[in-house]
């Protein structure tokens, strides 16, 4: 960045120049994003801690004594914000998922491929001291921060940060081999993942570590390995989310009181009467939407206004003009709706153990039967998915068949799973068909060593740890609407989905083909709301499908 631009946005921003704060804010705003969220890894406590910071920043701007250490000095307020976060943390709390997990919207924002990616997705196993100093790493390596500010940043002498990055980069190095592993085949690693639920963490880095030390096949590699420092040089920061939203607000404070809050702060007095302006939307607190512009917030304890403001503003776009708010009217103390505020309650079960094959002889039990109207689908009565993001929702009451092939002669290694996300409703795995099991020997296949997984000589489609085994086809039951995505990465895998009936369900799982089945298929249902959920559902409609956590809860 220009330093002698950011010089002068800085000293007119600290003389009250309402503009300089809007660039100081939008351009300074993606930096701080970056370091939180790597440094959370997408946590849902990110918004918070941006904002936070970049409220303390507007908030001491004035204490600010030289303009040229603006961005060490942002970054140390953000670092100390991250600390703060980590005390507060509470037991209840540790287990909570990520909002969007911030590796995953590396990959995809920027757009990484190969090793790129896979040093991208080697953070989620850094335990969180770690993670918090590759934060600002990745940022100096990228050429946004200089050693000087990351060791000021940490609060350390530039020696001691040598130490604690080269410490970083070796664990760094050993989860990059850990991500490489589990997109790979070895069939000795899926044993040793057998009872991992997913999660990475130190724990299971030490455990995978050591496998891969003394494992042949996952301790070479078929490429040459790039330092990540080499990897990351030039790699441009992640975007703001869309619709991404920061609130400087003081508190909820009225005016009066924001502007004696601030004083005591150290404020100048120009920047509080631009920013305790109507115009710039200050009576309690201002809004700033990704690209710098202000819109109206309203206090807790204020009246409504008479016409809502919409943000419509994008990235570089002006601010809305507002007018003076009107006079305030009596009105009564504002409660949420029961339907803002209503759960959902959990229903039906999720499988998150692998479920051994049932004997090839033994007839699955009967199915229950639901009420049905038919299922409409976006993609026609027959949808085939064979790419990354490809998608289609389903409305209705009815049977769903979505039958896999997986194609591990192309592109054989791990295999991320189908999701269904948006659900409004519910949705049940209710039965396995086909006459097999993607794991069962192919008829004719030398040996019986190739499967729908895969064979010896063209490598296997490896499952996420505790992901069910699927059948040829699998059956499932809605009542309501939900997206299914198709997430492929690494293995090779086609998707196609027809909308069905009980009937056809029934005779699936109970005939085989006129060559004869492998097995008679498999019935989950219990015919109540007990009823299996597929693994990968959520009513959320996350940015990256590929991001639905294992253990679905609907």
């Amino acid at each position: 960045m220009d330093s002698q631009h950011w010089r002068a946005v800085i000293t007119a921003a600290q003389a009250g120049d309402r503009r300089a704060l809007d660039e100081l804010v939008e351009g300074w705003l993606p930096l701080v994003y970056n370091i939180v969220g790597r440094a959370l890894n997408g946590h849902a406590d990110v918004d918070d801690v941006v904002q936070e910071t970049m409220l303390r920043a507007v908030g001491n701007l004035a204490s600010l004594r030289d303009p040229d250490s603006f961005r060490s000095w942002l970054v140390a307020i953000a670092m100390r914000q991250i600390r703060d976060r980590a005390r507060r943390k509470t037991p209840d709390r540790l287990e909570e998922a990520a909002a969007s997990d911030f590796a995953e919207l590396t990959v995809l924002r920027l757009q990484l491929e190969g090793q790129r990616r896979e040093v991208a997705e080697a953070v989620r196993w850094l335990d969180d001291e770690d993670r918090h100093l590759l934060s600002l790493w990745w940022l100096e390596v990228a050429g946004e921060l200089t050693r000087r500010e990351l060791a000021a940043a940490v609060g350390i002498t530039r020696q001691h940060a040598a130490v604690r990055v080269q410490r970083m980069k070796e664990r760094l190095e050993t989860s990059r081999g850990i991500v490489r592993a589990l997109d790979g085949a070895c069939p000795d690693l899926r044993e040793v993942t057998g009872r991992w639920n997913g999660r990475p963490d130190s724990v299971w880095r030490k455990r995978l570590a050591r496998h891969l030390r003394g494992c042949g096949y996952c301790g070479g590699t078929r490429e040459a390995v790039v330092p990540a420092e080499r990897l990351l040089v030039g790699i441009a920061l992640v975007p703001l989310p869309v619709g991404f939203t920061l609130s400087l607000a003081l508190g909820g404070k009225t005016a009066a009181a924001a502007t004696s809050a601030a004083t005591s702060a150290g404020w100048s007095a120009k920047l509080l009467g631009a920013l305790t302006k109507p115009a710039v939307a200050m009576t309690a607190g201002a809004t700033i939407v990704a690209g710098g512009a202000y819109v109206v917030t309203q206090p807790p304890d204020a009246p409504p206004p008479r016409a809502a403001v919409t943000p419509t503003a994008t990235a570089g776009s002006a601010p809305p003009r507002t007018s003076a708010p009107p006079a305030p009217t009596p009105t009564p103390t504002l409660k949420s709706s029961p339907s803002a505020t209503k759960k959902t309650d959990p229903y039906g079960t999720v499988v998150d153990a692998v479920d051994r094959a049932p004997d090839p002889n033994a007839r699955p039990a009967a199915l229950p039967r639901r009420p049905e109207s038919g299922i409409t689908s976006t993609g026609g009565p027959k949808a085939v998915m064979q790419h990354r993001g490809d998608s289609v929702t389903l409305t209705g009451r009815g049977y769903v068949l979505v039958r896999w092939q997986i194609s591990p002669g192309s592109r054989p290694g791990g295999l991320i799973m189908p999701s269904w996300t948006g659900l409004k409703g519910r949705l049940f795995h209710v039965a396995s068909g086909g006459s097999r099991r993607m794991d069962d020997p192919l008829p004719g296949a030398p040996n019986g060593y190739a499967t729908g997984m895969g064979g010896p000589d063209i490598g296997y489609a490896v499952l996420p740890p505790g992901t069910q085994q699927m059948w040829q086809n699998e059956y499932f039951y809605l009542d309501g609407t939900v997206t299914l995505t198709q997430n492929e990465r690494g293995c090779d895998y086609g998707l196609a989905v027809f909308p069905s009936n009980r009937d056809a369900v029934d005779k699936d799982i109970n005939e085989g083909p006129a060559q004869g089945a492998i097995r008679y298929g498999l019935v989950r249902d219990t015919g109540t709301d007990s009823a299996p959920v597929p693994q990968y559902v959520t009513r959320a409609t996350p940015a990256d499908p590929a991001t639905v956590p294992q253990r679905s809860r609907v």
